[in-house]
């Protein structure tokens, strides 16, 4: 990859949804780099949240607590920050949520990227893009291949086509007003990614299987899982993250248009298990605990079988996974035990270790 310090370094970085789960990572991280980072999001929408365990706040130029879907807040951010990179990760993110509000599913991960990218537009101003899609944009036809970023887009539950809209959305931004072989005109380079199921301390979700299984275990509890045999794309929450930065870093270092397309973030085929495997896993590296399948046939549809091809990160951007699941999970098991044990009063450093960890792999 890219030497990302020699790129972020004194540059202007904007995150949307840096009060999420891997919001608040990109930031620390971004910070990590030198860069200067502003954030734009709702309140943490858990309590706890990493945002809050880790003083994300405390290491922001700017914070605007506003809503994505509000063009007067976007347009003062933007004003305000001049950012010389945007990264996009404000979103509904969950599938079950999506059932429960369709309608602001489909509202803020497709409007809310529009309303984005037309603030983007009416600044004027030169910035790379990074808009942060899912690997459930895919119409998944439970394939055991995984998905390349020319397969058709879609979905069964409103926050899949949501996620498959959005790459519409965004696309179509691309060929009417960012034109990737006209960056010397506009100066906009926008590109999607598309990442795996993450892993990692911080994440207080409802209905994740980590959320679930360490709350349980921390408590003494035997696991519930209600998918044991379904398979998804595991991985580290600095695993896309480092993808969107390697992609951010060539794109600030090049216009060639071949960075401003859509890209997957995934785990090497080999670490793409089961729901069961995780939780096992999972259940060691806390060193007790069993689980228990709560499997039942009225929930709502969940894709069964989920893998991402991701070959072209490998083979153009010079991008590829470093840890593996049992690392992965080894490491998620520290930071929560952490929280949970040794009770920090902040646990920043837990993700800097984590990522210097990262870092240190990359480089090896």
């Amino acid at each position: 990859m890219p030497p990302l310090a020699t790129q972020f370094s004194g540059r202007s970085a904007l995150v949307t949804g840096h009060t999420g789960f891997k919001g608040s990572w990109l930031a620390v991280w971004l910070h990590r780099l030198g860069a200067h980072v502003s954030g734009y999001a709702l309140a943490p929408p858990t309590d706890p949240s990493n945002f809050q365990a880790s003083g994300v706040r405390g290491l922001l130029q700017h914070h605007y607590q506003a809503d994505i879907l509000d063009a007067d807040s976007l347009d003062r951010a933007l004003d305000e920050t001049r950012p010389e990179i945007v990264f996009h990760l404000a979103a509904q993110p969950l599938v079950r949520e999506s059932y429960q509000d369709p309608r602001r599913t489909f509202a803020v991960n497709v409007q809310g990227t529009v309303e984005l990218l037309d603030a983007i537009r009416r600044a004027g101003r030169p910035c790379v893009v990074v808009a942060v899609s899912s690997d459930k944009c895919y119409e998944n036809r439970e394939q055991l291949w995984g998905y390349r970023e020319i397969d058709p887009l879609g979905g069964f539950d409103p926050y899949s086509a949501s996620k498959g809209a959005m790459e519409i959305a965004a696309a179509a931004y691309r060929r009417s007003f960012f034109p990737a072989d006209r960056i010397a005109e506009h100066g906009v380079k926008l590109a999607t990614a598309r990442a795996g199921n993450v892993l990692g301390g911080g994440d207080w979700a409802k209905d994740r299987i980590v959320v679930d299984a360490v709350e349980h275990l921390q408590s003494g509890q035997a696991v519930p899982v209600r998918n044991p045999t379904s398979v998804r794309p595991w991985q580290h929450v600095l695993e896309p993250l480092s993808g969107y930065l390697a992609l951010a870093a060539r794109m600030l270092e090049s216009d060639d248009p071949q960075w401003c397309e859509a890209w997957n973030f995934g785990p090497m085929s080999g670490d793409q298990a089961t729901v069961r495997r995780l939780v096992e896993l999972l259940v060691d590296a806390w060193g007790c605990g069993t689980w228990q399948d709560r499997s039942r046939a009225d929930q709502p549809h969940e894709a069964g079988l989920l893998r991402l091809n991701i070959d072209k990160a490998i083979h153009r951007l010079g991008w590829r996974p470093r840890w593996t699941l049992a690392e992965t999970v080894r490491r998620t098991a520290a930071w929560y035990r952490r929280f949970y044990v040794d009770r920090p009063s902040s646990m920043l450093e837990a993700c800097r270790a984590d990522i210097d960890a990262y870092e240190n792999a990359v480089k090896s």
